[in-house]
């Protein structure tokens, strides 16, 4: 035998596994009533070019992701290196997630963090139930991308910086 072993019932070790994935992570923003809200969300990929989607995961005890749902835009920004702190604040589960955040607003209501790699004005295009997460696709009308910035990158409960080789 190999060691693999059974998944443990409470969870804690399959997220310690699931850290040993190195991720990128956004923040998926929409003005609400002229106020930006928003959340941050590691698990995010591209999905398809035509039509263009991503998607990202969200908690099914997300209090966020219903009061985003229903907007007619979303703005997802793709965090750059040195946004831990933005990170952190979008993270929170009480108080002003934008404290501190510079942002900027489309005519739309996506909302987007500066310094960013990439933004992206997405509308829900669908919504999967899996498993305790529902999986957004989101389909992308604009976009700006800076490829020069170097992305955020969260791996093993830790931020961590790519390395040029």
């Amino acid at each position: 035998m190999i060691g693999i072993e059974p998944v443990p019932a409470d969870g804690a070790q399959l997220r310690q596994a699931f850290g040993c994935f190195p991720s990128g992570v956004t923040a998926v923003c929409a003005l609400i009533d002229g106020v930006p809200v928003g959340m941050a969300a590691s698990s995010f990929t591209s999905v398809s070019v035509t039509p263009p989607l991503v998607s990202v995961c969200v908690q099914d005890t997300s209090t966020t992701w219903p009061k985003l749902r229903g907007r007619t835009r979303l703005g997802v920004s793709v965090l750059a290196e040195g946004h831990d702190a933005v990170c952190l604040s979008l993270s929170r589960k009480t108080g002003d997630r934008f404290a501190g955040v510079d942002w900027v607003a489309a005519p739309d209501g996506g909302v987007f963090v500066h310094g960013s790699s990439v933004w992206l004005d997405c509308s829900l295009h669908a919504e999967l139930p899996a498993g305790d997460h529902a999986i957004a696709l989101l389909e992308i009308h604009g976009l700006r991308a800076e490829p020069d910035t170097a992305p955020l990158v969260f791996h093993g409960s830790r931020f961590r910086r790519l390395a040029a080789v």
